[in-house]
């Protein structure tokens, strides 16, 4: 997976690794998707390999589900 570092492309950038290669590159959130999708399809016949870092997709995930309530609810039916 190319590592891509361009210093005048603003934005966040979502770190993207793959175990098969041993490879982690950072890539500029809008380009995320097409980027995996075009690794995984040069260099593993399509088989989801890449990804976006489990760590950061689980943080994000956490992200969405508290500024959508998901996690309100879950946790008032704890109470």
């Amino acid at each position: 997976m190319a590592n891509t570092n361009d210093a005048d492309e603003d934005g966040p950038r979502v770190p993207i690794v793959c175990p098969a290669c041993e490879t982690t590159s950072r890539i500029p959130l809008a380009d995320v998707a097409d980027a995996v999708e075009r690794h995984n399809e040069q260099l593993h016949d399509g088989d989801d390999v890449a990804e976006v870092d489990p760590d950061i997709a689980d943080q994000i995930a956490d992200l969405v589900a508290t500024e959508l309530g998901l996690l309100e609810d879950a946790d008032e039916s704890h109470s």
